[in-house]
């Protein structure tokens, strides 16, 4: 039954009020079965979480079927291990340091999700509510975990409620505070979303959406030749004074460019003077190398060619403005832009990237969240993909200027299926949380635009290839959440390390 309420309140075909019932039925188990055996609560906990986890994620199985089983398997064993080390907690400290821990030691855990190396971040708790983002508003001062801890706090409610109402005791106030603790968040948000966001600058975009399937036809086409299309699906005046954005890795030739000599480059060349002829500007994908003759000069990243010869990948981005930017993506999908712990596992297991095209090499990064600066003076943050379901990680394009967010992407890897759904979903997301208007540009998947607010305003239909034309606001406001960003996690980290050292040095 867990398994079930949580998968059928997952986005972006669920009900989400189901999610605030959620974990009940095992805090049922666990309650039964804490003082008579810890393997019977880890084995029916794993159990809700791979029917979750199995309902929310099977769709990585259209790229990967080993990628999407491990994915499920191993997030499936961790959550399992959090909730019964909840259990001995509980068990040796009581209900109430039990309770204290298990909520701090779930958002330490999603944190810790989000930053190491196996991050899968679709399994957030708080990413439930990206199709009812009128409910989330207050995702600006709190993030996605805010999310999670709502989640959490009231299910932990409405178990006291039942476990009052087992044992025939007045179970009223109780059942009380926990509908209250649901519909006084939602009263605030909707009070936030009826208010008008006032703005004084826009940008004219268009977004461009090729529809080039990932597996068929993108790759093995020359940029020249991608340019010949892009110059006939520009050549209207409607594409005259306008920022272009269009999709990850759009201009997709292997291995790509030089990293020092793209500016250089006659395709540069030829791209820049045909849009300053239209006085318009372009932020696109692309690829990009750079190559080491040496061990001492190569980079942990740094792909093994020949002797002596060593290569970085980037999977990046460009704009052909007057300072000529280049961004590379820092956040990489596991199994196929990097191998996991490259230094311990590649010399026992070799390479064991995924051929999506292009090459099978892990790609390179870059430290800092940098801003693309347009000639009209519009600080724009250029994520590519699967960077923008990180939210602290996208607070750092807001601290570092971006008054706009446009996120380009390649969806086609996942199908006609639930994943390219959440992944536009999520981005709702990030516009509350940073109150940016986002720009979206998939190769295919959904191109949209979507407001301060996380309404979708404009989009194209996934397998459509299409143009959206539009003026987007942007923003220079500066949210709790931007500032902060995930101190929520911060706060649980501290409870977390508290309770855990209690729990050593207790005796009985």
């Amino acid at each position: 039954m867990s398994g079930l309420l949580f998968g059928l309140s997952w986005p972006v075909n669920g009900i989400f009020f189901l999610i605030f019932t959620a974990f009940i039925p095992i805090l049922l188990i666990e309650k039964e079965l804490r003082e008579k055996s810890l393997l019977q609560i880890y084995f029916y906990s794993f159990l809700s979480f791979i029917i979750w986890n199995t309902i929310t994620s099977w769709w990585i199985i259209n790229s990967s079927v080993f990628g999407m089983f491990f994915a499920v398997i191993l997030y499936s064993l961790l959550m399992a291990l959090v909730f019964t080390f909840y259990s001995l907690v509980s068990n040796k400290l009581g209900n109430k340091l039990g309770i204290i821990f298990f909520v701090s030691s779930w958002i330490v855990f999603e944190k810790f999700n989000l930053g190491w190396e196996f991050s899968w971040p679709s399994l957030i708790l708080g990413n439930v509510f990206s199709e009812s983002h009128q409910f989330i508003q207050w995702f600006e001062y709190t993030g996605t975990l805010g999310g999670s801890l709502w989640i959490l706090f009231v299910n932990l409610i409405f178990f006291q409620t039942l476990i009052k109402y087992l044992n025939k005791k007045y179970y009223l106030k109780t059942l009380s505070i926990g509908l209250l603790s649901i519909s006084f968040p939602i009263i605030i948000s909707l009070f936030i979303y009826i208010q008008d966001i006032k703005h004084e600058k826009h940008v004219d975009i268009v977004i461009i959406q090729p529809n080039i399937d990932p597996y068929n036809r993108k790759y093995g086409r020359t940029n020249f030749e991608i340019l010949q299309e892009f110059k006939k699906t520009t050549k209207d005046e409607k594409f005259n004074n306008k920022l272009i954005i269009t999709p990850e890795t759009y201009f997709s030739e292997s291995p790509g460019y030089s990293l020092n000599n793209f500016f250089n480059s006659q395709f540069y060349k030829d791209l820049d003077i045909y849009l300053k002829e239209k006085k318009s500007e372009i932020i696109s994908g692309i690829q990009f190398y750079k190559i080491y003759n040496s061990s001492k000069t190569k980079t942990k990243s740094s792909n093994y060619i020949s002797d002596s010869t060593w290569v970085d990948i980037y999977n990046s981005s460009f704009i052909n403005s007057k300072e000529n930017q280049i961004y590379h993506k820092s956040k990489l999908v596991v199994g196929v832009e990097n191998l996991p712990y490259k230094s311990v596992l590649e010399p026992l297991l070799g390479n064991l990237l995924l051929d999506f095209g292009g090459t099978v090499m892990t790609r390179a990064t870059q430290e800092n969240r940098s801003v693309f600066n347009t000639n009209s003076k519009i600080l724009v943050a250029p994520v590519i993909c699967y960077e923008s379901m990180y939210g602290e990680y996208m607070t750092e394009y807001v601290r570092n200027g971006a008054q706009l967010i446009a996120i380009i992407t390649n969806d086609g890897w996942w199908g006609n299926s639930p994943g390219h759904k959440q992944l536009l979903s999520y981005s709702k997301l990030r516009s509350i949380e940073l109150r940016r208007s986002i720009v979206r540009s998939a190769n295919t998947g959904i191109s949209a635009i979507i407001n301060e607010k996380g309404d979708v305003i404009n989009s194209i239909p996934y397998e459509k290839n299409g143009i959206i034309n539009e003026k987007v606001f942007v923003s220079n406001k500066l949210t709790f959440y931007a500032k902060y960003g995930d101190y929520i996690f911060r706060i649980s980290l501290f409870f977390f390390i508290i309770i855990f050292l209690f729990y050593f040095a207790k005796k009985k």
